[in-house]
């Protein structure tokens, strides 16, 4: 049993005809440790009718649970799963009776739940009142969200969702925060793992499951495991990006036909109606984990190569069972994001793809049926003409909350974010923008062995989206060097690079950034420059050759100056001048001595704030 299920909270009404209208099954006696707090989850299992994954009645398509959550300032409606006997992960359980829903509550208070169970043929597709519902006991009860104090953990539980606000960042529901993320995405295919139950590579040409071994000396005592030991590779892989201080994770769901056709939630690759209970349960141990850890996960659904294996694009029964499924067992999950396909839309070598109303018609979908709100992003192409082909006719969409960005000239980074920040703005929808896929497609982010300083990562790619407007990076690794998108279990390969990002994240948790735009024309050339005009100034300066200069002509006051080495530190430092004063165009003066460390460009990051 994982140490998850062992902790979790279960709300059971099969019990509660023996002792009341409500029975919170718990392992712990100690009442505090007990008591449901907010955004924390809300299991509940129901007797309901015994089903198998191959039975000719399937469970997934001819049964369909709804669970309707009510408090005094709103009523939420869940989907619920079949989960097999309930302890799937530990059994590898493919039949039994148990169905099961899971929620994060949003508010302080009572509240109660109904849950119905209804079944027919394709009863997820049809209207309720065209079903029969079957007869559950115990179908309706009622708990109590308390506050808890929490401490300072990473934990994202008392974070809340993320949610889209309409601004350039994701902000946690708890307390507005921005997200700004730093992170892996390689191996896209992170889920293809060893002590996955029924995980394996079709194709005899592409094999690359991992043990993620390097990352079993990370595992940590008390962290979960499943069936006497198995998924120590994988959480200890987490606990070392969390480690390093790294927010984030982007993964794809379904590889099918795919680069590494490795990875899916079914039963088989080639039956898309059946869904492989024991391996979603053993999926969210992992996800729950991340979560603990302070790391936000990408659903990354689908890549160019299979966009319409499903529907033929469309989102058609086949496609809306794939994401009723996701957002019913994971959907509760705070730091989520859907990322409607890798490399999306048709292009040259890849001419098959979907439509741009085939696009809306998926976000459609989540907004109208994803309870908690959580961010669409569109996964781009790589190349401005290919991209624009696609992004272009979103500029200004209402559900589409972003772009999950890649980009194959690193020095076109920054000047693609701003321009893209520019104009999402004026089209009256401000994507949020992640720099998640960098080229060439053959090297992304090389090993630290490699290329010890990550110059290009940290300049042109690092700093120069979060200069432009972007919200975060995740790394991508290609395919000529060692630990590569498909074949990395090793995350260490990237030591330094995590190092870099953290850097930069702790620089930017210090500014006020929701408050902060794009604005190069303060900065000379080899300088950029984010500012909240007259307030505080960011200025990031990457050439050496260069004078550094801030224009201050339309200002008034005195500044202070701080100054941080991307490559080495967040600590602030002190150069030749303390201060300047506003009212004209002002050198910052010569930067502080370089601080110890691995050898690179000596680019810096210049904060002036009015005194």
């Amino acid at each position: 049993m994982s140490s998850f299920h062992k902790s979790r909270f279960i709300i059971s009404p099969l019990f509660c005809g023996l002792i009341c209208s409500l029975f919170v099954v718990l392992t712990s006696c100690e009442a505090p440790e007990n008591q449901l707090g907010l955004y924390e989850l809300v299991e509940i299992d129901f007797k309901g009718p015994s089903a198998s994954e191959d039975d000719s009645v399937n469970p997934f398509t001819n049964y369909r649970m709804e669970v309707t959550f009510k408090h005094e300032k709103g009523s939420f409606t869940v989907p619920g799963f079949y989960a097999a006997d309930g302890n799937a992960s530990e059994t590898s359980a493919s039949s039994g009776d148990v169905w099961r829903v899971r929620y994060a509550p949003s508010f302080i208070g009572d509240w109660t739940y109904q849950a119905r169970l209804y079944q027919g043929d394709n009863a997820y597709l049809k209207l309720l009142s065209d079903l029969e519902e079957y007869p559950l006991e115990n179908s309706t009860g009622q708990f109590s969200i308390v506050e808890k104090a929490h401490d300072a953990s990473i934990d994202l539980t008392h974070k809340g969702p993320l949610k889209y606000d309409g601004t350039r960042y994701l902000k946690w529901s708890a307390n507005n925060q921005p997200y700004i993320k730093a992170g892996a995405n390689s191996p896209e295919n992170f889920l293809a793992y060893q002590d996955f139950d029924n995980t394996y590579g079709y194709d005899t040409t592409k094999q690359f499951i991992k043990s993620w071994e390097p990352h079993l000396k990370d595992w940590k005592a008390g962290d979960p495991t499943w069936q006497d030991g198995k998924g120590k590779g994988i959480i200890g892989s987490l606990n070392y990006l969390s480690e390093k201080g790294m927010n984030s994770l982007y993964f794809l769901t379904m590889n099918i036909e795919g680069d590494g056709r490795d990875v899916w939630p079914y039963i088989s690759h080639e039956d898309f109606t059946r869904f492989d209970v024991s391996k979603l349960a053993q999926w969210d141990i992992v996800f729950r984990h991340a979560q603990r850890m302070g790391i936000a996960i990408q659903f990354v659904i689908q890549e160019t190569e299979n966009e319409t294996l499903l529907d033929e694009g469309d989102t058609g029964p086949i496609r809306q069972l794939y994401f009723r499924e996701l957002l019913a067992r994971f959907g509760y999950h705070k730091g989520l994001s859907w990322n409607l396909g890798e490399e999306n839309g048709p292009v040259v070598w890849e001419p098959i793809g979907q439509s741009d109303q085939q696009r809306k018609d998926m976000c459609e979908w989540f907004y109208n049926n994803d309870p908690y709100d959580h961010p669409v992003m569109l996964h781009t192409h790589s190349s401005i003409s290919e991209r624009d082909t696609i992004i272009e006719p979103l500029l200004g969409y209402k559900r589409l909350d972003g772009l999950s960005v890649q980009i194959d000239q690193t020095a076109q980074v920054h000047d693609q974010f701003v321009r893209n920040y520019k104009r999402s703005k004026a089209a009256g929808q401000t994507w949020v923008q992640h720099m998640d896929e960098i080229g060439k497609y053959w090297k992304g982010a090389v090993p630290d062995a490699d290329e010890p300083a990550h110059d290009t990562m940290r300049i042109d790619v690092l700093w120069g989206s979060l200069m432009g407007g972007g919200a975060g990076v995740e790394w991508y690794f290609g395919y000529k060097y060692a630990q590569a998108d498909l074949n990395c279990e090793d995350w260490r390969s990237r030591d330094i690079l995590w190092d870099q990002s953290k850097v930069a994240l702790d620089i930017f948790e210090k500014l006020p950034v929701e408050e902060m735009e794009p604005y190069d024309e303060l900065v000379k050339s080899g300088s950029w420059c984010l500012a909240q005009p007259g307030e505080t100034y960011l200025v990031y300066y990457y050439d050496e050759s260069d004078e550094i200069s801030l224009d201050l002509t339309s200002v008034n006051g005195t500044y202070n100056i701080e100054w941080y080495h991307p490559r080495t530190s967040s600590k602030a430092l002190k150069g030749s001048l303390a201060d300047i004063s506003g009212g004209s165009m002002q050198s910052l003066g010569s930067p502080p001595e370089v601080p110890s460390g691995p050898a690179g460009v000596n680019d810096w990051a210049i904060v002036i704030t009015k005194n």
